[in-house]
């Protein structure tokens, strides 16, 4: 069972990526991150509409995943949280960006949340796997 303490920690975290989130766009993170380049690089030959089209259909396919492990039960919403996580570990890559190139790399300021987020997350998250055992 998913905690009330892991769950306030994930609703805290929502804000503190959707300002992070508006920060990597401001800055234009997609143009210097070689990840999303390379993701992304795709959709560079279609057209606008065709590019968004597809965008929201992956999207939209990716919630449908999403919402049916959700309601297979207990267990897999549990490993669900994994997934929030993992990119609260992933995020630590605007640090070393950042310090590798002793410049400010976009998303750099609001990353900050996400390893004091993270370390009480993966403590509850943990927990909450030890318990179940």
């Amino acid at each position: 069972m998913i905690s009330l303490k892991l769950r306030i920690i994930f609703y805290t975290s929502i804000p503190l990526f959707v300002a992070h989130g508006m920060e990597e766009y401001i800055n234009h993170l997609y143009n210097v991150h070689s990840s999303f380049k390379w993701l992304f690089s795709y959709f560079d030959s279609m057209a606008i509409p065709q590019a968004t089209f597809l965008l929201f259909q992956i999207a939209f396919w990716l919630l449908l995943i999403i919402s049916a492990v959700l309601l297979s039960g207990e267990k897999w919403r549990l490993y669900m949280m994994i997934l929030p996580g993992l990119i609260f570990i992933f995020e630590l890559h605007h640090f070393w960006k950042a310090y590798a190139s002793w410049n400010y790399y976009p998303g750099v300021i609001t990353a900050i949340g996400f390893p004091i987020l993270g370390f009480f997350y993966w403590k509850e998250l943990i927990r909450l796997f030890g318990a179940k055992k």
